[in-house]
């Protein structure tokens, strides 16, 4: 009997630990880390200089004096530069009636040019992947637009794909949320993320105010995104994945409606954006910050805020006249760079405020804004390209991503720097150049006669040349 309760016990430990073992082993293999990526910079025959897009702005009959008025004060006002880039339908001037081979041939473009480039990057061919997410949010096509890649580059049969439209600028993190979940249950994986937007089927030709002011803010630009969970390539990768929390507002109808893209009075479609967008905004962004705060930050500042916010609460309940402002929660005692949505100067001044970061913390969102536009869902990663280009990133830094979309969306992530990076990527011709001692454009300087104009005598001859 003793020898059989003592194999008994024994093999009860043995189970034991290996249950033990396979939980960790598990758990190994369900990381996440981003082996490369790569930002598409568009060639310099579709950059859109001041001139251009005077010209542009020009070629739409359906404006006047208060819309030319209108436009330049967001013009000016957007923090957009002289170098970003617009689809080659514009530059050919058929915005008003774009092929539906302008949308394909724009997103060729860019899938040539960032997938073959990372690729080569990463000495990984194509073979290897075993997961396709593409994100294009405004353009579908059949086959899809993620058959497309596969057929280029001849992937698997056994391949999986995931082919996301109508997820709007935080699709690049639903992307990665979609490949997280995977690799929690697959062992020995290579993903890749492909994130951009189509704009040569959507520019708005109307006089929408809600509307024209998309076209003052998007541009081309995409990236393309390697991710594994393959233990023996996690020395090789640059970030590792800690924590992604996604909020949807959508049941909401004031949040739906915010971002909307519908038809104006005139049946011309166009992307609305509605007065209750930063109302919209400013809810969705607490929500997602309330549930990530505490998965990311140490316990001493969550206690810390608390603490804080009880006093407050029971201080303003308890005093009508008590006017003190409310405890800031501080993310820079779990995160030490800002990845944020180039959403608009005013969506980073807003999210500056409330998260009181300072010029250095906002500086790489500035900058992508000025540089490249609001390239929608792949903006986060031209931004991250500037700090590592500025050689920001550190082994054990943690970057802190958040974006804002269409529904209406907030998503947000935390990303912990595996090795120090230096990689110059798409800022490579340009680093040097940024900041620049001012990121005023000259829209002001060339057409602020516009705003001395009398709408009763003011046009614009056939033969009108911009100046």
């Amino acid at each position: 009997m003793d020898s059989i309760s003592i194999f008994l016990y024994a093999l009860f430990i043995f189970c034991l630990f290996l249950m033990i073992w396979k939980i960790l082993d598990q758990r190994r293999h369900q990381n996440c880390y981003i082996l490369d990526y790569q930002c598409y910079k568009p060639t310099n025959d579709r950059m859109l200089s001041t001139r251009f897009c005077g010209e542009v702005i020009r070629r739409n009959k359906n404006l006047g004096l208060n819309e030319y008025k209108f436009l330049l004060k967001a013009i000016v006002s957007s923090g957009i530069g002289e170098q970003t880039y617009a689809p080659r339908m514009v530059f050919y001037g058929r915005e008003e009636c774009p092929t539906y081979h302008d949308g394909i041939s724009e997103m060729d473009e860019f899938f040539h040019h960032s997938i073959d480039k990372l690729f080569k990057k990463t000495n990984i061919p194509p073979s290897l992947i075993d997961v396709l997410v593409v994100n294009i949010s405004m353009l579908a096509t059949i086959p899809s637009l993620s058959s497309r890649i596969i057929n280029h580059y001849k992937l698997r049969e056994d391949i999986k794909v995931y082919n996301l439209t109508g997820m709007g600028c935080s699709a690049s993190l639903i992307s990665i949320n979609i490949v997280q979940n995977i690799f929690k249950i697959e062992k020995n994986k290579l993903a890749l993320v492909v994130t951009s937007e189509s704009l040569s089927p959507n520019w708005y030709s109307g006089n929408d105010r809600s509307m024209i002011l998309a076209n003052c803010l998007f541009r081309s630009g995409g990236c393309a995104i390697l991710l594994t969970n393959k233990l023996d390539l996690k020395n090789k990768a640059m970030f590792k994945l800690k924590c992604l929390v996604r909020t949807h507002h959508g049941a909401k109808d004031e949040s739906y409606n915010c971002c909307i893209q519908k038809e104006d009075d005139q049946a011309r479609t166009g992307f609305h954006l509605d007065k209750h967008l930063p109302k919209a905004a400013t809810r969705a962004f607490v929500d997602n910050l309330k549930a990530i705060s505490p998965k990311i930050l140490p316990i001493r500042e969550l206690l810390r805020f608390s603490v804080l916010s009880t006093i407050h609460r029971v201080l303003s309940q308890n005093s009508g006249k008590f006017g003190a402002r409310r405890p800031m929660i501080n993310l820079k005692t779990g995160v030490d760079h800002f990845c944020l949505h180039t959403g608009g100067k005013a969506v980073i001044d807003g999210i500056g405020a409330n998260l009181n970061l300072s010029e250095y913390d906002l500086e790489p969102a500035r900058m992508t804004l000025h540089r490249f536009g609001n390239t929608s869902a792949s903006s986060l990663w031209y931004v991250l390209g500037y700090m590592e280009a500025k050689k920001r990133l550190k082994k054990g830094d943690k970057v802190f991503m958040i974006s804002f979309g269409a529904g209406f969306k907030c998503n947000s992530c935390l990303w912990e720097v595996v090795r120090d990076l230096h990689d110059e990527n798409v800022w490579e011709d340009c680093i040097d150049n940024y900041p620049p001692k001012t990121l005023e454009n000259p829209f002001l300087e060339k057409y602020g006669w516009l705003q001395n104009e009398d709408p009763s005598t003011f046009y614009i001859p056939d033969d009108y040349v911009i100046p």
